[in-house]
């Protein structure tokens, strides 16, 4: 879509259709370098069956494509397809809902090669629904000598064609899950706590992602600036090593399509020990953005996981960086500033004390007939530290999951408990 210019369309069926729906298309635009000239709203009791948006209104546009040099039309729904071929025929260009449009944008973005396979298989599976070849009669079949093929049409092999190469998509992709699933597995082996950063897009997810573990993500002003997943190592003082996720940004009416197909990435979050759900705090339209993120968290699994707020942009309101606790004395949000690095300290502190819940840090002290339990710990990898004494004992500084450690008691019935010569650390 490269420099094409394009009138945007919005229908409304109610008066309390939210106006910042309209913003947000025009941002998507924007993203897939395309000149908006023009917006157009209107108001419908329902949308009409053959342009959606009612012959007059169908008219008008066309006027507009040929006055503006129109090359395409946008609108901010999802059109069926004989909709989409009647406004074309109508206003003599190309017309694309918002699906597409989403779709163009996650094709350009994507990087890396699963990223890349995830969106071919998404713009597949929304092509495979409005794959029609009526204008060239072309799914007729033919009859008489060098005609007679193999009995199905040309829209028929289409079809058959796509299906392949979504199934060869799926193969790959799913050969891509079970590497990854197999990374999470090590991880959870190892004890080692995952962080998924989740939000809106443009959120600022990647730029408090590089604040905290200093990486170089791409983090622009824009929608959809980062696509492919990134892990990185984050050492927290008084705790350890934990895993930062960085995914893809959610938005309103994420496609179905593209929900399915980054399936395998977003499970990074559904197995997240701790989701950090940044919210635009300068953005008056936060609390219906950050409904539709617990939305698609609810689509994949992902709502139970232990959450804690991260208010971001604060330097945009004048607000001092702060944390707020629950009535248990657990941080539950922190209001901070990615882009300025104001309160990522206490941020760090907040995880620390969320995890707390989750993961002991002891010093045990095992005899020499203990040896059973000492390997047991190391094939939960949960030994960080390890000693032998002048008596033949074995001195273990360990980092254990709270339900590994519960499961330890139980299969030792208590006997561990005797060993221990340290408090907990948190």
């Amino acid at each position: 879509m490269d420099h094409e210019r394009a009138i945007l369309v919005q229908v409304e069926f109610s008066a309390q259709w939210p106006q910042e729906t309209l913003q947000e298309l025009v941002l998507l635009a924007h993203s897939a370098q395309v000149e908006v000239v023009n917006t157009m709203r209107c108001r419908r009791q329902k949308p009409d069956s053959r342009y959606y948006v009612g012959s007059g209104i169908a008219e008008s546009l066309a006027q507009q494509v040929e006055a503006l040099e129109l090359t395409v039309l946008i609108f901010n729904h999802d059109l069926s397809p004989a909709q989409t071929r009647n406004l074309e025929r109508c206003c003599q260009c190309r017309v694309i809902d918002r699906t597409t449009l989403i779709l163009d944008i996650f094709s350009r973005r994507a990087r890396s090669y699963e990223g890349k396979l995830q969106v071919e298989l998404a713009q597949l599976r929304h092509l495979s629904s409005r794959l029609v070849r009526g204008w060239d009669n072309a799914e007729r079949q033919k009859g008489g000598i060098g005609l007679r093929g193999p009995g199905e049409t040309r829209l028929e092999t289409d079809r058959r064609l796509l299906r392949q190469r979504m199934t060869a998509l799926r193969q790959r992709i799913d050969k891509l899950t079970r590497q990854r699933e197999q990374g999470r597995q090590a991880r959870q082996r190892a004890a080692v706590p995952v962080l998924a950063l989740v939000g809106y897009t443009n959120a600022g997810k990647s730029s408090l992602f590089n604040g905290l573990t200093q990486a170089n993500v791409h983090a622009a002003d824009q929608l959809f600036a980062t696509l492919d997943p990134t892990l990185r190592r984050l050492e927290l003082a008084n705790f350890g090593a934990v895993v930062l996720a960085d995914t893809v940004g959610f938005i309103r009416e994420l496609p179905h399509d593209l929900v399915a197909a980054f399936k395998s990435t977003l499970q990074e979050t559904r197995d997240a020990d701790l989701v950090l759900l940044v919210v635009d705090y300068a953005d008056a339209d936060y609390p219906s953005k950050l409904a539709q993120v617990q939305k698609v968290l609810a689509d994949i699994d992902a709502a139970d996981v232990p959450q804690l707020l991260v208010w971001n942009k604060i330097d945009q309101c004048a607000l001092a960086p702060r944390i707020d606790y629950d009535e248990q004395g657990l941080p539950q949000s922190v209001y901070l500033s990615a882009k300025s690095g104001d309160g990522l300290p206490l941020l760090l502190d907040a995880i620390r004390q969320r995890l707390a819940q989750h993961y002991l840090r002891l010093t045990l002290l095992l005899p020499t007939d203990a040896g059973l339990w000492r390997a047991r710990l190391h094939q939960l990898q949960a030994v960080e530290q390890e000693h032998f004494t002048e008596q033949g004992d074995t001195e273990l500084h360990i980092r254990v999951s709270a339900a590994d450690w519960g499961r330890l008691l139980q299969q030792s019935a208590g006997l561990l408990e005797n060993y221990i010569v340290s408090e907990p650390l948190f």
